[in-house]
């Protein structure tokens, strides 16, 4: 045997070869045969034998269409000229039409190897070769015949299904990690964006006041120390098991933050309770809170800053403002902005934000459904 042939391809196992068996049926009748048709019966079947192997090899491709042609070619040869039951071969074939995935071309297939298969019962019943009671011994394995490539069909629509979405999940579950990486990126950076700012403002604070006011510098460096420490504890519990914020905290610490850069800061309206808002949306409002408070610190050189919360009838909407110098329309948005609009498509909520002259506004709407209608509530 020659180096990388192959009888069958591997994938296939063992069943092409079981398949194999029932070639021993034609041989029988070929060995009955004498004469020009015996040649031409060994010729046909060998051909048939070399479209069997050929059609295995070609799956897929087009000349797998060709091998079939020819395959129901000899086994209607064999059919006329040998013996009405090399009929039966038609087995073979209506396997491999099953083969076919595109709706049309099976059904041509199927067209074509119906009359092959009925040309051959029709001629011998012509020529009162066949007896009344061989044909209805046919016709239950010619119907047989016929609906055998539609099972064969769905089970290898199937077989290819269940392979997609095989691969689908296996997608899936990358897209995951990669949203994953992406969520603790956005969170890391959310969570010690706003400390991290508040220890260097405190820093500056300490550094003015060491000369000035050595009793408040040693308040503040305290400060500094605790602010670190909650930090450090804000990371390993992101890191082991995303902590949700709390609307309630994230005015807090916002609060906390505007101080520190002194800010005022504009509660507008009373706090209320949020305990019917779910996890989720206070941790997505939250952070979008503390990323807006961040960048007021950071970049707008105001002296105040408005926060106002307010119940809609069909969600929550935030609205952050400053009254500081604005955003520079060359200026691209940094990676909190983005990150603040990327977790708002996770809940279908929306971003806007606006800036002039005299400052910045950001507002944020989140969708909530509620038992009932609330009227606004505004912080």
């Amino acid at each position: 045997m020659l180096q990388g042939f192959e009888l069958f391809p591997k994938r296939y196992g063992v069943y092409p070869y079981i398949w194999m068996i029932y070639l021993a049926m034609p041989l029988y009748y070929l060995w009955n045969e004498r004469g020009l048709q015996q040649y031409i019966g060994i010729t046909a079947f060998i051909v048939f034998v070399l479209t069997y192997r050929q059609l295995y090899m070609n799956a897929g491709t087009y000349l797998f269409s060709y091998w079939l042609c020819m395959q129901m070619g000899c086994v209607l040869i064999l059919s006329l000229i040998i013996d009405p039951n090399m009929f039966f071969l038609g087995f073979f074939t209506a396997n491999f039409i099953g083969w076919y995935s595109e709706k049309r071309t099976f059904r041509f297939f199927l067209l074509i190897f119906a009359v092959i298969q009925t040309v051959p019962m029709v001629i011998t019943i012509a020529l009162d070769q066949l007896r009344t009671e061989q044909l209805l011994f046919f016709i239950p394995f010619y119907l047989i015949m016929l609906i055998s490539p539609y099972g064969i069909k769905t089970m290898l629509d199937r077989q290819q299904l269940e392979a997609k979405l095989d691969e689908a999940h296996q997608h899936i579950k990358e897209l995951i990690k990669r949203e994953e990486r992406m969520r603790i990126a956005r969170d890391l950076h959310d969570t010690m964006g706003h400390t991290l700012s508040l220890i260097t403002l405190k820093s500056e604070l300490v550094t003015k006041l060491i000369a000035k006011n050595p009793e408040r510098a040693i308040q503040e460096a305290r400060e500094i120390e605790r602010t670190s420490r909650a930090a450090l504890r804000e990371v390993r519990q992101l890191v082991s098991d995303m902590r949700a914020i709390s609307i309630v905290e994230a005015l807090a610490d916002a609060k906390e933050t505007l101080k520190s850069a002194n800010i005022e800061l504009r509660l507008i309206g009373e706090q209320g309770s949020y305990a019917d808002v779910p996890d989720l949306t206070q941790n997505m409002a939250s952070l979008c809170i503390l990323e807006s408070v961040t960048n007021i610190v950071k970049h707008s050189k105001a002296t105040i800053g408005i926060i106002q919360i307010e119940r809609i009838p069909d969600g929550i909407r935030i609205m952050v403002q400053d009254n500081g110098i604005g955003i520079s329309s060359d200026k691209h948005h940094g990676n909190g902005l983005k990150g603040m609009s990327e977790r708002l498509d996770l809940i279908d909520g929306s971003f806007q934000i606006s800036s002039g002259s005299k400052g910045t506004r950001v507002v944020v709407f989140f969708p909530l459904i509620a038992s009932e209608p609330q009227g606004g509530i505004s912080l």
